[in-house]
């Protein structure tokens, strides 16, 4: 029997040190080919299990608050607050990256010298 486990990569730590660990490896069911890389987490996916059922609830039901009262139990500025919460998580890992980042990139990778670095940075 082949049981799926979901596991909440939101809050994954690692047990030794305390840093958030990274999804570095996937794997294909069917026939066992591997990848390995630094896989970005998706904004989704980086939000708690709840919050990411509530979002799906909320897309399934069309943006119906008042399906959200009756599904969840809870009241119109529960859901509210909760969709706020929710949105104001998102933004966050939404900002863009300092310009400068992208610059210290490229000379990790290589791709330009120190000189030119500075040149771009100052």
């Amino acid at each position: 029997m082949n049981v799926r486990k979901t596991m909440d990569i939101s809050k994954a730590r690692c047990p030794d040190c305390n840093q958030p660990l990274k999804v570095t490896r996937m794997t294909c069911r069917s026939c066992d080919l591997a990848m390995e890389n630094d896989f970005e987490i998706s904004p989704l996916a980086q939000l708690c299990l709840d919050d990411q059922a509530f979002v799906m609830a909320f897309l399934r039901h069309h943006g119906s608050i008042k399906k959200m009262e009756s599904l969840f139990g809870i009241s119109y500025p529960t859901v509210k607050n909760r969709l706020n919460s929710i949105s104001a998580s998102l933004d966050k890992s939404l900002q863009a990256p300092s310009p400068n980042l992208f610059v210290l990139e490229q000379l990790s990778r290589g791709e330009i010298t120190v000189e030119e670095a500075l040149e771009k940075l100052s």
